[in-house]
């Protein structure tokens, strides 16, 4: 398997702004289908779902996501794959280092996507 350069460095590519009250899952395919498709998809247990897998499936992509603990029928992963998963987490503290974006300083809707993405435009090139 062969990870892009920006992406094998944990770069953002998707910036996109939900209300705080839902759920990333419920956005994620907007924002997956943002990029082009991969060979597979890494993501936590929150994004385990039977419409998620089938969409990804559909579209050509391995869904590499453990099942969660209440799911009836376990659904395997590749262990391997997953231990990547390590690089998105640690964009995301990249971001949380920003003071103004980690304690969304900003209540204006504008300002605030505007603060994430001049942080997305710096941690790019860290």
């Amino acid at each position: 398997m062969s990870i892009p350069n920006s992406a094998s460095k944990g770069r953002p590519h998707v910036l996109l702004l939900t209300p705080g009250n839902t759920h990333d899952a419920k956005v994620a395919i907007l924002a997956i289908n943002a990029m082009p498709p991969s060979e597979y998809l890494v993501a936590d247990k929150g994004y385990d779902s039977n419409a998620l897998r089938s969409w990804l499936i559909e579209r050509g992509t391995t869904p590499v996501i453990p099942a969660k603990s209440n799911r009836k029928v376990h659904i395997e992963h590749d262990r391997q794959i997953y231990r990547q998963r390590n690089v998105v987490e640690r964009m995301f503290c990249r971001f949380k280092d920003w003071r103004r974006v980690a304690t969304r300083f900003d209540r204006n809707i504008k300002t605030f996507m505007a603060s994430i993405a001049i942080a997305a435009f710096v941690t790019w090139w860290l």
